[in-house]
């Protein structure tokens, strides 16, 4: 099997469900939803699409497997009267993209993302720069970094 045909995990599906209720309580719903088209990041915007109620998702094919470079690229061209985004995709890049945009924040939330950004981590990243064009690396404040472990998931769920 590829990787791109790879499904979500068990643990990944309870992950994907815990995170789409968090964004829900929050009141973090995104403008747009950025999709991988691998399997098993389509079927985490599908379980949680539901807590975020009817939201325009876009399959982005330049995130699978993406460097960080080509993520922040690719964020740069979103239509500047989107104001906030959700990209759902894959580590190493995510990872990355995170560390490379969130220059400041949070010293505990920081500090926790440069450890460790787990399957299903979420990372707020605001970013003051006008609109998506004029975005830099180390242009963000990390607004907080959100794992299913810091929602009370066991990790060995």
């Amino acid at each position: 099997m590829l990787d791109v045909d790879r499904p979500l995990s068990a643990r990944g599906r309870k992950a994907a469900v815990l995170m789409g209720d968090y964004l829900q309580d929050e009141e973090l719903a995104p403008e747009l939803v950025l999709v991988s088209p691998a399997r098993r990041t389509q079927e985490t915007w599908s379980l949680v699409q539901p807590a975020l109620g009817a939201v325009p998702m876009r399959v982005e094919p330049r995130i699978y497997d993406a460097p960080a470079a080509r993520l922040l690229s690719m964020l740069q061209e979103i239509d500047p009267a989107t104001g906030s985004v959700l990209v759902i995709g894959h580590n190493p890049g995510f990872e990355d993209l995170a560390h490379l945009l969130a220059s400041h924040g949070s010293g505990e939330a920081l500090s926790r993302m440069r450890q460790k950004f787990p399957t299903a981590g979420l990372a707020v990243i605001d970013c003051d720069c006008g609109e998506w064009g004029n975005l830099k690396a180390r242009g963000g404040k990390l607004d907080r970094f959100v794992t299913p472990k810091s929602l009370g998931a066991d990790e060995d769920d």
